[in-house]
């Protein structure tokens, strides 16, 4: 399935370039993506009441990917970084978590930017995305006392690496 390979599009993961567009491609990109992503899941998810309420194996084999489109499709904002890896916006960030198959969700800034006194608020709201469209998503206490969410499918739902 290869939502990307056909547009062009890869949604934001915090680790980029700024996500901005003026002439709303991007917007456009992202509506065409997750609309994608929906009839997968209605596709694929046949044996389930609300197929459109639970991961589809597209996504379990590609966490990240999805979890971000996810995101971005709700209209939250990905923080961002400049060529030198310095960050430049406030917003999520994802990376691969603990368990395989799983997505450690951060929310992050540049420095003085107030991101770890939003994060708890910012990440509940990620959460509500997240869980609505039928991930698990826990919150936890890191190093530092940040917080984070640890996102990964449902229990039932199969994950790479046999998870």
């Amino acid at each position: 399935m290869g939502i990307e390979r056909e547009t062009g599009f890869e949604p934001a993961t915090g680790d980029g370039p700024p996500t901005s567009a003026p002439d709303g491609n991007r917007a456009s990109s992202v509506r065409a993506a997750f609309e994608g992503m929906l009839q997968i899941r209605r596709l694929t998810n046949t044996g389930h009441a609300a197929p459109e309420g639970v991961p589809a194996q597209w996504e379990t084999h590609r966490p990240i990917r999805a979890v971000a489109l996810a995101l971005e499709a709700s209209g939250l904002a990905a923080s961002a970084v400049d060529g030198s890896g310095v960050r430049t916006a406030t917003g999520y960030r994802l990376v691969h978590g603990e368990p395989p198959g799983s997505v450690r969700v951060e929310w992050l800034g540049p420095p003085g930017s107030g991101a770890a006194h939003a994060e708890e608020a910012e990440l509940g709201r990620c959460a509500a995305v997240l869980r609505e469209l039928g991930w698990t998503a826990l919150l936890y206490r890191g190093p530092r006392r940040r917080r984070f969410l640890e996102v990964e499918p449902p229990s039932g739902v199969r994950r790479p690496n046999g998870g």
